[in-house]
């Protein structure tokens, strides 16, 4: 089974339905026979690549609310997040435009075909930690370099990236798919391009989408006709056999 998850790393509910998600992948029983794919998405691509606005300010104009609204809607985000184990700190939160995150994530794409296994998942999580929890710019050169190195992409390459941003059409393909299957939010799960999970759902119904879509790609095996003819009295069964 295949898993395609549609995320941006400036969302902080894909942070907590990455969480979720995995609490129920590592309770499936054919967990090994899972496969999952990463895809881009950007909730905000006007953002320029740094503000100087905080959080609060900059949501605070994009959804036309109050700033103690928008403080309201973080503390309800930051007690989801912890329950997730995950530390929250929206006041240390740089505003940037996620594209150049997400050259990242499609440089490690590229690269997990080059034996630098589970490298997506490793910037991804650490693009969220950086983001949400340590308060660092998810659009600098410096802080993208250093979140790729340690998932085992070269310095250079990234270098190359950054500067050229010759993977921004893949991030763009990314969200035209989203588009074209429907989807207008994240995160969103789909699990054999059949069965959608929309948003940071809680980890049992994680689990039922597992088990759902499971039992639908692999249906329990109808009963065995038996051949024109046969006769059914040479047999033996549980209460004996026929003489």
């Amino acid at each position: 089974m295949n898993i395609d998850i549609w995320s941006d790393v400036a969302c902080p509910w894909c942070y907590i339905g990455k969480r979720r998600f995995e609490s129920a992948l590592a309770a499936f029983p054919q967990r090994d026979e899972v496969t999952v794919t990463w895809h881009s998405y950007q909730l905000d691509p006007s953002l320029p690549e740094h503000d100087d606005r905080s959080e609060a300010e900059y949501l605070s104009t994009a959804k036309g609310m109050p700033v103690d609204q928008v403080r309201q809607m973080f503390g309800h985000v930051t007690e989801q997040a912890a329950a997730e184990g995950l530390e929250y700190d929206f006041d240390a939160l740089v505003v940037a435009n996620s594209m150049k995150a997400h050259q990242l994530i499609q440089l490690a794409k590229e690269s997990e075909g080059k034996d630098a296994t589970g490298a997506v998942d490793i910037v991804e999580e650490a693009l969220f930690r950086a983001h949400f929890e340590d308060g660092e710019d998810i659009g600098s050169a410096d802080v993208l370099t250093r979140i790729g190195v340690a998932a085992g992409l070269d310095a250079e390459d990234i270098a190359a990236e950054l500067q050229s941003g010759s993977r921004i059409p893949a991030v763009q393909a990314d969200v035209r798919r989203a588009a074209s299957l429907g989807l207008n939010s994240v995160p969103t799960f789909v699990l054999d391009m059949n069965l959608a999970v929309p948003g940071a759902q809680p980890v049992e119904v994680f689990s039922r989408a597992l088990e759902q879509q499971w039992e639908r790609s692999h249906p329990a095996p109808a009963t065995i006709p038996t051949v024109t003819g046969a006769r059914d009295d040479a047999s033996c069964g549980p209460e004996g056999c026929q003489l």
